[in-house]
């Protein structure tokens, strides 16, 4: 079995382990009589949906990036791979993306704290900062593009669009999910337990497109060749 089969692996087991600990796979409708009022005055609430649903796209989107990361590597070994100029916008996108989340981990804190202004201006924030990172991402594009350095042109610059626009995919939902939560804390005047469980998603999701994009960054310049090196031997 090959590395990769392995990591997927245990990317599945542990959102099964997961899902048992937060009690998802319980029946709590089928329970009655003291069971069932044990498990109301006691027990622990189960998670929302939306959690639960986060969770496993994140698995989900994980195993999607390692795939292509894996396949980023194989191809790398060939002799007609060469990689394009990386874009100097892409160092001030990096940084900017880092500010978004950092946004939103703050607007986490505040929502903790019930202060709603501070949380409105850090979701704002957030979303601002996560625009200009899309825009960033255009722009580098178009500046390949302007150098010839089309997608046919070469495996390597096939990846580079891949990866990025991927990448920028998830951040364009991102946004969605984030104008929507805005827009409830707008709508409510105050910060409830609800608008905090939505700030909160948000934030883990931000934190794991920075993840993925710093992986992917450093893939993309050079500095993960040595990884690369170790990945291909395990997987071929």
């Amino acid at each position: 079995m090959s590395v990769m089969g392995l990591f997927f692996i245990f990317i599945f087991s542990f959102a099964i382990l997961w899902l048992a600990r937060q009690g998802v796979f319980e029946s709590h409708w089928l329970e009655e009589g003291e069971v069932a009022q044990y498990r109301r005055v006691g027990g622990a609430e189960p998670p929302p949906a939306t959690k639960v649903a986060l969770a496993i796209f994140l698995a989900v989107a994980g195993c999607l990036f390692s795939l292509l990361a894996a396949a980023f590597f194989m191809r790398g070994d060939a002799p007609d791979w060469q990689m394009p100029p990386i874009p100097g916008v892409l160092w001030l996108n990096t940084a900017i993306l880092a500010a978004s989340s950092v946004a939103l981990q703050l607007a986490l804190i505040a929502a903790r704290r019930a202060e709603f202004e501070r949380v409105k201006t850090t979701l704002l924030i957030g979303a601002a900062t996560a625009g200009l990172f899309i825009i960033g991402q255009i722009w580098a594009w178009r500046e390949l593009l302007e150098l010839r350095f089309f997608a046919s042109s070469n495996a390597a610059n096939a990846f580079f669009y891949l990866l990025t626009g991927a990448h920028a995919a998830h951040l364009v939902g991102g946004l969605v999910a984030l104008a929507r939560t805005t827009d409830k804390v707008r709508g409510a005047g105050r910060v409830t337990r609800e608008l905090t469980t939505s700030v909160k998603l948000c934030a883990i999701y931000w934190h794991f497109l920075l993840f993925v994009w710093l992986l992917m960054f450093a893939m993309l310049i050079g500095w993960a060749d040595g990884f690369g090196v170790v990945c291909r031997r395990l997987l071929s």
